[in-house]
């Protein structure tokens, strides 16, 4: 196929999981269902952090900045996957695939400095606890959330730049649910060395950067809990990051496994399949995760339930919260 101007002649198409129409219903159904979940469960922990004051706190500001990243960064794939089978239809815009690559790398970016920002939160707290207030002051949090945001958004805008500078075969299509870069990348018609480049550095710097910093964070967290002497104050000191800590496996460990099976297999249907886990399943995760194994959020959901029951019109009797 002869190379075409990629602005006004190319059109994606994303091939999806299956192009078996007996297994459509199937997936619109499960797809669907995680979205609702991973959008109501991230509202619902924002929610009730908003509305509680005992939560108005740095974890729990930054937990919801994260479950807010997490309502947008399932919002950039899912709903354009659910409503190309809807509709029949595998193909995406070259300016709505631009846009999609845009906002998947900002949204995922942003998870990974926020996890960051939380593990220095907790390291904080355990390691210096006395001054947790004077150290993670007002000023500082709201740096802590606007930096990465700034980092994220000039990421995503120089890859989006680069991109734009490739041209595409017409009808190029796309073995993935959405349009992934590096996808989007290698079915590129002409030279791709500096996006390669790129594409490698910023996997260094933006995404071993924080993990490291996440390293170095625990690392002196469990340090501190070795040095408490009795086993009740471990424990306790150890709960306070149980939830993140979960939430920083499951993140890592799904994209790890991506990185792996991609490489391990080159089957761009089996990257698009274990990209579910961090593309959706992580999002959907951590409400349940946080909300499961955190005191603080289960007893804010029922103080929220206590209001709603006791709003209701006494007729139907009081209710009461599970």
């Amino acid at each position: 196929m002869e190379p075409g101007n990629n602005t006004q002649f190319s059109e994606f198409f994303l091939l999806g999981f299956s192009a078996d129409p007996e297994l459509q219903p199937l997936i619109f159904g499960l797809f669907l269902s995680m979205y609702l979940i991973a959008v109501f469960g991230n509202l619902i922990i924002i929610l009730v952090t908003i509305s509680d004051s005992h939560l108005h706190t740095p974890m729990y500001f930054f937990l919801s900045n994260l479950s807010f990243v997490d309502i947008c960064f399932t919002s950039t794939t899912i709903p354009k996957m659910l409503k190309n089978i809807q509709t029949q239809s595998k193909v995406i815009t070259y300016e709505g695939c631009i846009i999609q690559v845009y906002f998947y790398i900002f949204f995922a970016g942003l998870d990974d400095f926020l996890l960051t920002v939380m593990a220095y939160d907790r390291f904080v707290a355990i390691c210096h606890p006395l001054h947790y207030t004077v150290i993670m002051n007002l000023r500082l949090c709201g740096l802590l959330v606007l930096v990465p945001w700034m980092m994220s958004a000039m990421n995503s805008l120089l890859q989006s730049l680069m991109v734009l500078k490739l041209t595409f075969c017409r009808e190029v299509e796309i073995p993935h649910f959405f349009c992934e870069l590096n996808q989007m990348v290698q079915l590129a018609c002409s030279d791709t060395f500096l996006n390669d480049m790129v594409m490698y550095l910023e996997s260094v710097l933006l995404a071993g950067g924080p993990f490291a910093g996440i390293i170095y964070s625990y690392s002196k967290i469990v340090s501190s809990i070795r040095k408490i002497s009795s086993t009740q104050g471990k424990f306790k000191a150890f709960s306070t990051c149980a939830s993140h800590l979960s939430v920083v496996l499951l993140f890592y460990c799904t994209s790890l496994g991506v990185y792996l099976s991609s490489a391990a297999t080159h089957s761009s249907h089996s990257s698009a399949t274990a990209s579910v886990m961090y593309t959706v399943v992580t999002p959907m995760m951590n409400p349940f995760i946080y909300s499961l194994r955190n005191k603080d959020i289960k007893r804010a959901l029922k103080r929220v339930c206590g209001i709603v029951g006791i709003k209701r019109p006494t007729v139907l009797g009081q209710m009461k919260c599970p």
